[in-house]
């Protein structure tokens, strides 16, 4: 079976660390993230999808994002349920973080959260072609990106393929290949 989920976003408030009763930290928090698609008025809706991340990487979390922080996550889904003070069955579903990425710099996320003090977070455009600092996960794995909405374009990331055409023939006999 696999259950893996890779989201891009927007933290729509600060994160909520918490210790449980044995002192293993817990980190939840809610992350915008953009449709690939505009309504009928020509608006980007966004999905708001709950997390929650555990240990050593909810407290880096904690420390180094805050609300608009633009992150990549990477986890699975889980889904629970429990019983509400009012008695009635009360169903969750959530994604378990394994591991995060900083999608823009501090700086970056300074400026974004001064142009927009009160917005429900809503860009999430990304380009990928720049690492990023990556504080959690099982072997330094993260996504990488950038924030493009300030319509910085960095000249010396331009995206080339290395596989186009050139002019150049590439000479390969069938010895060559594995299969």
């Amino acid at each position: 079976m696999i259950n893996r989920a890779v989201l891009v976003g927007r933290l729509t408030r600060d994160p909520e660390l918490r210790y449980t009763s044995s002192g293993v930290a817990v980190a939840s928090f809610t992350l915008a993230v953009n449709r690939q698609f505009t309504n009928q008025q020509g608006d980007r809706e966004a999905d708001f999808i709950n997390c929650v991340i555990w240990r050593k990487a909810a407290e880096n979390f904690a420390n180094f994002t805050h609300k608009g922080s633009l992150v990549g996550v990477d986890g699975r889904i889980q889904t629970r349920s429990y019983e509400n003070q009012q008695g009635v069955r009360v169903y969750v579903t959530e994604i378990v973080v394994d591991s995060f990425s900083l999608l823009e710099s501090k700086s970056q996320s300074e400026q974004y959260r001064q142009q927009h003090p009160n917005d429900q977070v809503s860009s999430t455009q990304s380009n990928v072609n720049q690492p990023s600092n990556n504080f959690a996960g099982p072997a330094g794995s993260g996504a990488s990106a950038t924030n493009n909405s300030q319509g910085s374009n960095n000249n010396s990331t331009k995206n080339v393929d290395p596989f186009a055409d050139g002019g150049q023939q590439i000479d390969i006999s069938d010895d060559d290949l594995p299969f």
